[in-house]
């Protein structure tokens, strides 16, 4: 079975949305524009695209990382190269992006379940606040890669549903301190 690891850029009081700039939110680009800049706290970015092996997304951070992201070359190498899925009900094959590999589309939660049952190595999940979400309420996340910002921005996206559902126990993995405030936090998720 493969791991299901949601990794995130999320303010202290929870939000996801915007963080590098993304247009409709009154605090967009909220990663770069209320944190000093401290390479050593992206380390885990570097990691996780020598680590995963495939990237989930939603249909909207698809259409967004997709019309920038194969461009980016040098940044997101390992990124570019790793087989794609995206759950959407809504999208169509013509609808694909062709510069970005391979990108299969996943109808629905039990697509994603049958995906984790395969053979192969972890799978990153990148922006996609409500399929986060959706994961989560289903418990298909298996894994949390936090860089928690010292900001509380009030309104916007959440990372976590307010579904009333059972507790989830998480364990701590590995957390990092840095100067500028933010905070990794790696949880695997007890079942």
């Amino acid at each position: 079975m493969r791991t299901l690891i949601a990794t995130a850029f999320v303010s202290l009081d929870g939000v996801v949305e915007a963080p590098g700039g993304e247009p409709g939110h009154r605090s967009s680009g909220w990663t770069f524009t209320s944190v000093e800049f401290d390479e050593a706290a992206y380390e885990i970015k570097d990691r996780e695209q020598q680590e995963a092996t495939a990237m989930l997304l939603g249909r909207v951070s698809y259409e967004a990382f997709g019309s920038v992201w194969p461009t980016m070359t040098e940044e997101f190498a390992g990124y570019n190269a790793m087989p794609k899925y995206v759950v959407s009900r809504t999208l169509k094959e013509a609808d694909l992006v062709t510069n970005w590999g391979d990108i299969t589309i996943l109808r629905s939660l039990d697509d994603v379940a049958a995906l984790k049952a395969t053979e192969g190595g972890p799978i990153s999940v990148h922006g996609s606040a409500a399929l986060n979400r959706d994961l989560s309420d289903a418990g298909l996340i298996d894994r949390y890669h936090l860089l928690v910002f010292p900001v509380l921005l009030g309104a916007g996206k959440r990372l976590f549903s307010d579904t009333d559902k059972d507790q989830q126990t998480l364990a701590l993995v590995e957390s990092e301190s840095y100067g500028n405030g933010i905070q990794k936090l790696v949880y695997d998720v007890v079942r």
